[in-house]
Parts: structure tokens; sequence; C-alpha cells
């Protein structure tokens, strides 16, 4: 096992990485989904990272579809290793995704789409993807639909830990243009595209999970 610059453990055996942090937060998402998964239908994953999260929920949700993405070609191999692990073989192939894309690549899946999952993206990258993802989901949610996003969040501007003030500051020192973003901003510019935050839940490590739903 091999670690690489974006903190992602890769594998000498095949091309799955690993990240302890999905791993870490995998049980208590997991039980988020079992209280909001909408009808069987198709969950879009944005940024799905090393893929790990999309083989462990796709396993735990048979009737369902899985379809994975990421900004980064690279990541694509490894998100389909993961997900040829699983045994319902409900994980389509991962495509690539950008954000602030004006038409997001998703024309197969946009008829059956219940859902579009977002974990730990809108901190490590600049504000517009994280509007970007909210808009898309503000145009392609059905009204039974859901955005679920997860991670951590200021709250009036302020981190609500110390180790979140440090994380905060190690990431606008890598990039300015990344770091925590305010809950407010997020509900006030979710709401500005058609979204209402109808669950907010507590988590881990001071991490939220976030609901949104269609208006």
């Amino acid at each position: 096992m091999t670690t690489d610059g974006m903190g992602f453990e890769n594998s000498a055996d095949d091309d799955r990485r690993h990240t302890p942090a999905a791993e870490r937060n995998r049980a208590p998402i997991l039980e988020v989904w079992r209280q909001v998964m909408p009808v069987a239908g198709t969950i879009l994953e944005v940024a799905a990272g090393s893929g790990q999260h999309g083989a462990w929920f796709a396993a735990e949700f048979p009737e369902h579809r899985w379809a994975p993405s990421d900004i980064d070609p690279a990541a694509l191999a490894g998100i389909d290793a993961w997900g040829r692990e699983v045994p319902c073989e409900n994980v389509l192939p991962a495509r690539r995704l950008d954000t602030t894309a004006i038409d997001w690549p998703v024309h197969d899946i946009a008829d059956d789409l219940v859902a579009i999952f977002n974990a730990n993206m809108i901190h490590i990258s600049p504000w517009p993807a994280g509007l970007g993802l909210l808009s898309a989901a503000g145009r392609l949610l059905p009204d039974h639909g859901i955005l679920f996003l997860y991670g951590p969040f200021l709250r009036d501007g302020q981190p609500v830990s110390d180790n979140d003030r440090q994380f905060d500051q190690s990431l606008r020192s890598r990039d300015p243009s990344w770091g925590l973003r305010d809950l407010g901003q997020v509900v006030e510019s979710a709401a500005s595209n058609g979204l209402e935050l109808s669950r907010q839940l507590d988590m881990p490590a001071g991490n939220l999970s976030l609901i949104f739903r269609p208006a």
C-alpha cells in the first residue's frame, strides 16, 4: 500500500484506492441513508474520490443504482475497481463530472435520478464548485428527490472546534479558494436554487449531514 499526494492509499494489487476518513464515516452515513433513502432509483455520487462509499452503500441498497463520478480522470479506474466488488452489480461505470459545468453528463440517468450525494467536497474545492452542485441539484432532482451533503461546516462564520479551526487553516494555506463553508451560506445558496433544508443531523467529529429537498 502506497500513499499519493492527495492522501489516498493505493493498493498494490489493483486500482482500488483507500481513504481512512471514508472507513471511519461510512457507518454513521449509512445510518442516515437508512432514514432518508428515497424510493428505488439512481443515486448520483458527486466527487466519489476513492469509490469506497459507493461500493459500501450500493451493497446495502440493492434495489437502487449507484452512479459514481469525479472530476479527476485518474480516479475513475479506482472507483470502478471498488464497484466491481459489489455483489449485486448495481454500480454504474464511473463518469467524469465537473460540478461547474452547465450540462452535466447524466442524460442516461436523468429520468431515474432520486438522490445526489456528496461527501467532503465543497470545502476542498473552490466555492463555485459547491454552487455548481447546488444549482444542478435544483435543476435535476424530482419532487421526491434529495440532495445529501456530508462534511464539516462553519456556524455563523466560526469553526465549532479547535480541530475544525486547524483544518480550515490548513486548507486555506494549501489553496486560498478552499476552506470550510458557512452553514448559513450553503442553506441560502441552496434556497436560491429551489432547495430547502429538510434535515440537519449531527455526525461524529463535529460533521453534519444535510438533507435538502426541492421546495
